[in-house]
């Protein structure tokens, strides 16, 4: 056997929600340290995004922080505060308030969205570097199949 085909075998004894886990910090780091950069967070674009009826907004509607801490749910982090991270993009004109408390996605804060959602295909292909679409495919095709083994809905 050699060195390799061990290392293997080792790996493959290895459990896959540890290196899921090692794999879900190590990316939204990077991502949101790349977003720093340029001087956004993650949670200030996905509120941008949730906002846009040109992206995830169904309507273009506003939305309450309550609303949008729902319609994030999956995907946001205990760390976020959206409150405070929705101050800023009213500072920066990004967003509206209404009376009810609803925040809405202002001109400026669309063309942000526009302008932010540009640095995402760096922010990829970085993470991408030396991964074959084949094998990037089939990593994700593997961690749907173990989702969908733990019970859970893989789309």
């Amino acid at each position: 056997m050699t060195t390799q085909q061990l290392l293997d075998a080792e790996l493959a004894g290895q459990p896959a929600a540890y290196w899921t886990g090692v794999a879900y910090e190590a990316l939204i780091a990077y991502t949101r340290a790349q977003q720093a950069e340029k001087g956004y967070t993650q949670p200030q674009f996905w509120l941008l995004r949730n906002l846009s009826v040109n992206d995830i907004s169904p309507d273009g509607e506003g939305m309450t922080l309550p609303e949008l801490r729902e319609a994030m749910a999956s995907y946001i982090r205990p760390e976020d505060d959206l409150a405070a991270e929705a101050e800023v993009l009213l500072e920066r004109g990004w967003l509206n308030r209404d009376a009810e408390g609803r925040l809405w996605l202002t001109q400026e804060g669309e063309q942000a969205r526009v302008d932010l959602a540009r640095n995402a295909p760096a922010i990829r292909a970085a993470l991408h570097e030396g991964i074959d679409d084949a094998d990037y495919v089939t990593t994700v095709k593997v961690l749907q199949r173990l989702i969908r083994n733990a019970g859970g809905t893989a789309a």
